[in-house]
């Protein structure tokens, strides 16, 4: 059974989730994948205000594709999360709730998300065109410059994600192959 999930995530729910919880997430993400992470954190570095407001916030690794007439957005998959390690610490500190992804994270990530009570969810990576049906409004926030990477408010109604790493740092990456292979004993 999916837990439905509202973003904004609160840190009280955050706190609630467990590696291997499946959601549903529905709401406001934002989209942010290495080179607006990288401005993020610049601003931040010089006491500037970021674009968006960064506590609760959900930011999905991704680079859409362009949508076709009639679309709010393309195929919407997942990107390699481990490019946003050097940063995601960072926004963690600043209020920052969840991302998602795909991929293994880094411990100074994970310790980031223990420390402040955030989590990590997994999207599957090759289902974008199927991600993409769950996001119902796009609108630009910055860094058009960027392309299909600049950062975007998107509103989701019930997109499917996998909590990998909860606030607790229990890692499914971990888990779930030890207990696949206990239970092949």
């Amino acid at each position: 059974m999916a837990i439905a999930i509202c973003a904004p995530l609160t840190r009280e729910t955050a706190r609630t989730l467990r590696a291997g919880d499946s959601c549903l997430i529905s709401g406001t993400i934002y989209t942010a994948r290495d080179a607006a992470h990288k401005r993020l954190c610049e601003l931040v570095e010089r006491g500037e205000a970021l674009p968006f407001d960064i506590r609760s916030s959900v930011i999905y690794f991704v680079g859409p594709t362009p949508e076709k007439p009639g679309q709010v957005i393309g195929s919407a998959g997942p990107t390699t999360s481990y490019r946003m390690d050097a940063y995601s610490p960072a926004l963690i500190a600043l209020g920052q709730t969840g991302m998602i992804g795909k991929g293994k994270r880094g411990p100074e990530v994970i310790e980031a998300m223990k420390a402040h009570g955030a989590v990590y969810f997994g999207a599957i990576g090759g289902c974008g065109a199927l991600l993409g049906k769950c996001i119902k409004k796009r609108e630009l926030v910055a860094y058009e410059d960027l392309g299909a990477e600049a950062i975007c408010r998107l509103e989701v109604e019930d997109f499917p994600a996998v909590v990998i790493i909860d606030s607790l740092g229990s890692n499914l990456y971990e888990t779930g192959p030890a207990a696949y292979l206990e239970k092949e004993k």
